[in-house]
């Protein structure tokens, strides 16, 4: 098995006419050279970070249509927390394209909107109420008293969820309320057509790799325990059942099932590609067999698989 390629480019992606301005080192305590780095391998473009997914195009393009995913899921709406008809302070922790903090930046125009990524791959022209800031936010915050903190799919991309979430809870306003929105990938079928498939498999494998590197990769399930013990009240928990595939007979989960097929094409390899290559002695040409078997099953209307995805949002209580 080949070892991993270990060239890293750097390569800032900065637009002296982004939307980024002076806030692109202001956010957490310290900005190292590393959140501006990129290194490509195997075909994709990563950050220098070590962070597993890539950030070049085909990664945004499924970002955006894991955004209609959701939307088509949660009904068209953005989350679920009750939170003030006029938010002043909004934080959209790894916000990707930056889509849905622009989203809910066109649906509440009185707020401040901000968008932290450690990949600068949000567009330039933007709401005027929007600002993206280029950070790692496992670092320590120096901005305070948010009213609204949201995040979605932050799996394996952060070192500490815990410290993570003690740290939102430190600077959530009073009252104010914070929402994760994350995947349980041990998936399952009601009918056993999953047992000795390819892309059982396939996560059991992303699954196990990524604990051994200390990074969790399943949140979804762990989302409520880490808000509670953060400190946060009236926590609420919202369960999602998502199918791989349009093979239901239900409108609504076909629908749903045909969204996660169209942006599992590309997810696939994104999901694994990086950690197998890297830190399991995987060889390119044995990740993209996985990987083709995986589509494989995906694609077979004989194999069910279901994903449950976990909507969870809790309250900082007022002082």
């Amino acid at each position: 098995m080949s070892a991993p390629p270990d060239t890293v480019e750097v390569d800032a992606g900065l637009d002296n006419d982004s939307t980024y301005g002076d806030e692109i080192s202001k956010y957490t305590a310290s900005l190292t050279s590393t959140v501006l780095e990129t290194r490509k391998e195997n075909g994709r473009t990563y950050h220098g970070y070590p962070y597993y997914m890539p950030n070049d195009e085909n990664e945004k393009e499924r970002l955006d249509m894991m955004h209609e995913l959701m939307l088509t899921m949660m009904d068209r709406k953005l989350f679920l927390s009750p939170i003030s008809s006029s938010p002043h302070r909004v934080l959209d922790l790894g916000t990707g394209t930056g889509v849905w903090a622009m989203d809910f930046a066109d649906q509440y125009p009185s707020a401040e909107v901000i968008g932290i990524d450690l990949s600068p791959i949000q567009p330039n022209f933007v709401p005027p109420n929007v600002k993206f800031v280029i950070d790692d936010f496992d670092d320590t915050w120096v901005e305070k008293d948010f009213d609204f903190i949201h995040g979605r799919y932050l799996a394996g991309s952060s070192k500490d969820f815990a410290k993570l979430f003690r740290e939102c809870y430190k600077n959530t306003a009073p009252g104010g309320w914070v929402e994760f929105q994350e995947w349980d990938t041990d998936l399952f079928s009601q009918d056993g057509s999953t047992d000795g498939s390819s892309i059982k498999q396939y996560y059991e494998l992303l699954n196990g790799e990524f604990a051994k590197i200390g990074r969790i990769i399943n949140t979804g399930p762990r989302l409520e325990g880490w808000i509670r013990d953060a400190g946060y009240k009236n926590v609420q928990v919202k369960k999602y059942l998502v199918p791989m595939g349009a093979w239901p007979k239900d409108k609504h989960l076909k629908t749903l099932g045909a969204w996660n097929m169209i942006e599992a094409e590309s997810g696939f390899e994104a999901g694994v590609m990086a950690v197998l290559t890297r830190h399991a002695g995987w060889s390119k040409e044995e990740v993209d067999i996985l990987v083709a078997k995986t589509r494989s099953d995906a694609k077979n209307p004989a194999v069910h698989t279901l994903f449950n995805f976990y909507v969870v949002y809790g309250q900082k209580q007022e002082d």
